[in-house]
């Protein structure tokens, strides 16, 4: 039986082995032609490798003659500009020598006139400075032009001034000297506008239609002045209106840019400027003030009051009960039948009792005159802390701003003292007209007890 089981297997190996030999037989034929058509690829990849790198090699040889030819040319162009600077530095030493032969030349012919153009140069860049500062300059045009190019021409080796050149910076002299004591009416741009009537007053002032201008020599420009000094608008209207004879009008001298004095004056503040410069604490004393003026006036006038009451009733013989003698001796009256004792103290209680009428409202205009300084002490005291801490924080490189801050300051302290100043001398006058009228009650209260201890 295991014999039979081994002939069955043998059969069926047989079988297998006759089925697989055509499948493996194709699958051999297969990769022999892919090996092949690989073995195609790389033979003829290598050989389109190297044709392109036959390609670079001459490629690279045809740059290599170009660049050999190039380098050829340019030491070729080297050489030559060699061989031409050699002949250009020749003929530039032979140039230099006949310059210096030239100028040496020229400084023989010219003589004392070298000298001479040394002096005009120098008088005219004093010219010059001199008109770019001057209000003229808005009426004559080129001048700075002319002087631009006189100055380069004293200056140039190869051009000198003409004679009418020369005598143009002497004319330019003349003409500024005249023009000082010269007024003149002409038009000229004025800020944005281009055609504007002015009045140059000498070298001192420009005005138009009541304004005073000022000449900006860096831009060489008209412009009216922020703020025009008051007071002298007229004079300068009239100016320009009149067609001759004298005509006042205030100038500033110190200047010919529109006057240094003048542009100090306007930036001077006004009075009013110098009241808001106090701020709170010189509104409040201003404040202050007018009500002790107020308090003041209405105190004189009841006091006047007082005074021809008192003096009224001194001429008649009725007691009248609508002034402080009335009332004294009306208790005079009422005690007359007393003892002397006991009218006096009668009396000087009634005298008491008109005392608080006669002084009201002297405690306090005297209590503002001594307080108001105090407030403008206060402020002077804050806003030297400003100014103060202003320096702390952007230095004290300008002593301008710090001394306005300074003078903000005393504003209060000035506002204190034009208030107390003021306050006293009404105290003191107030309070003499009140010790009068005490006076007399007291001398009428004592004539009374008098002529009671006479009886």
């Amino acid at each position: 039986m295991a014999e039979c089981n081994m002939k069955r297997w043998i059969s069926v190996v047989a079988v297998a082995l006759m089925a697989a030999g055509p499948l493996s037989q194709a699958t051999a034929q297969d990769d022999d032609l892919s090996m092949r058509e690989l073995l195609q690829e790389v033979k003829e990849g290598r050989s389109k490798a190297r044709a392109e790198n036959r390609e670079r090699e001459q490629a690279f040889l045809a740059d290599k003659a170009e660049q050999d030819r190039l380098i050829r040319e340019a030491e070729q162009r080297i050489a030559t500009l060699e061989k031409q600077s050699a002949g250009l530095e020749k003929r530039f030493n032979a140039n230099e020598l006949k310059v210096e032969e030239k100028r040496a030349q020229r400084d023989q012919r010219l003589g004392s006139l070298k000298e001479l153009f040394g002096h005009l140069t120098g008088a005219a860049g004093d010219l010059r400075v001199r008109l770019r500062n001057s209000i003229t300059s808005s009426q004559f045009d080129g001048r700075q032009a002319f002087l631009d190019q006189l100055i380069k021409k004293m200056n140039d080796d190869t051009d000198l001034p003409t004679v009418d050149e020369i005598e143009g910076l002497w004319y330019e002299l003349h003409r500024e000297m005249t023009e000082s004591s010269a007024v003149a009416k002409y038009q000229t741009k004025v800020g944005t506008n281009p055609n504007r009537e002015i009045v140059r007053i000498g070298l001192f002032n420009l005005v138009s239609d009541g304004d005073y201008l000022s000449w900006d020599e860096g831009t060489q420009s008209v412009s009216v002045l922020p703020r025009q000094p008051q007071g002298y608008g007229g004079g300068a209207n009239n100016l320009q209106s009149a067609q001759s004879g004298y005509t006042p009008v205030g100038i500033d001298p110190t200047g010919a840019a529109g006057g240094g004095y003048l542009k100090a004056l306007i930036n001077s503040p006004t009075p009013m400027e110098r009241w808001h410069q106090g701020k709170l604490v010189g509104y409040v004393i201003t404040g202050v003030g007018v009500f002790g003026l107020l308090m003041a006036l209405w105190r004189f006038a009841g006091l006047s009051m007082l005074s021809a009451q008192v003096a009224k009733q001194r001429k008649s013989d009725e007691a009248s009960e609508n002034n402080p003698l009335g009332r004294i001796i009306k208790v005079g009256q009422e005690h007359a039948n007393d003892d002397v004792e006991t009218l006096e103290l009668k009396l000087g209680e009634a005298i008491i009792k008109e005392r608080p009428a006669i002084h009201r409202g002297l405690p306090m205009i005297k209590i503002i005159s001594m307080v108001a300084p105090l407030m403008g002490l206060l402020g002077t005291v804050t806003g030297m802390i400003i100014v103060f801490q202003a320096i702390t924080i952007y230095g004290a490189g300008d002593p301008k701003a710090m001394a306005g801050g300074i003078s903000s300051a005393l504003i209060t302290t000035v506002l204190g003292l034009i208030v107390a100043i003021p306050m006293m001398l009404l105290h003191a006058m107030l309070f003499a007209r009140a010790k009068r009228i005490l006076h007399v009650l007291e001398e009428q209260s004592a004539g009374i007890v008098a002529e009671r201890a006479g009886r």
